[in-house]
């Protein structure tokens, strides 16, 4: 398992986000040397947990609990064939492209060493919104997106550091509970009727997606 790019993104104005100075930090491209990652701070005040890397909605992106998201490389090669188009590392708004490992498929408080120093959580899938589908180009892009379900995942920062391309990763920690990032995303989108099984998860899902785990179960049982 290893990362294969460390992706940043600039501000850019574009006519696609309903940001109201209208910019968009979505287009991700690959660092040239190494990126120092640290927790952010709260949601809502602080953006991406890279130095360099430009949250401009801090409103739903950005903090500690979405700090670094990542996207597999295997994931990108399969919509390449789908869209019938290339897709460079970085394109679907992710910090972390990652070859050998599924990200999907990565369990909620799975934590994964990258490099010598830095040890990132897995805390939920990402929800697409109207700024990725106009960054793609793609008319109904966000319900592809949500159907196929490969949503690649939100991590936090429990240990800074530097990483750079070509970084092993490594699974250090991996929960018992069966609650995966595509999981969490089903439920929140979906399948609301799967929020009661978030909750084997506990404290290491997002905040607001335990938030309404529980809200669900105490409300329709489960």
């Amino acid at each position: 398992m290893q990362l294969l790019s460390v992706n940043l993104g600039r501000p850019r104005a574009v006519p696609y986000t309903d940001q109201p100075d209208g910019l968009t930090g979505i287009d991700k491209r690959p660092a040239g040397g190494p990126v120092r990652v640290a927790a952010p701070g709260p949601k809502g005040r602080a953006g991406s947990g890279l130095a360099g890397d430009t949250v401009c909605d801090l409103r739903h992106h950005g903090g500690d609990d979405q700090a670094v998201y990542a996207f597999a490389r295997e994931d990108l090669d399969q919509w390449e064939r789908e869209l019938g188009r290339s897709l460079a590392d970085g394109c679907f708004g992710e910090n972390l492209t990652t070859g050998g490992l599924d990200v999907s498929g990565a369990l909620v408080g799975e934590r994964w060493r990258i490099g010598p120093e830095v040890v990132l959580e897995v805390t939920s899938g990402r929800i697409p919104c109207r700024t990725f589908q106009g960054h793609l180009g793609e008319r109904g892009w966000v319900k592809r997106f949500t159907r196929t379900g490969a949503t690649g995942a939100y991590l936090r920062v429990l240990a800074p550091g530097e990483i750079r391309a070509g970084d092993a990763i490594e699974i250090v920690h991996r929960p018992a509970h069966g609650v995966t990032a595509a999981l969490q995303f089903r439920a929140v989108t979906t399948e609301r009727e799967l929020l009661p099984r978030l909750l084997a998860a506990g404290e290491a899902l997002h905040p607001e997606t335990l938030a309404a785990a529980r809200e669900y179960a105490a409300r329709y049982g489960g």
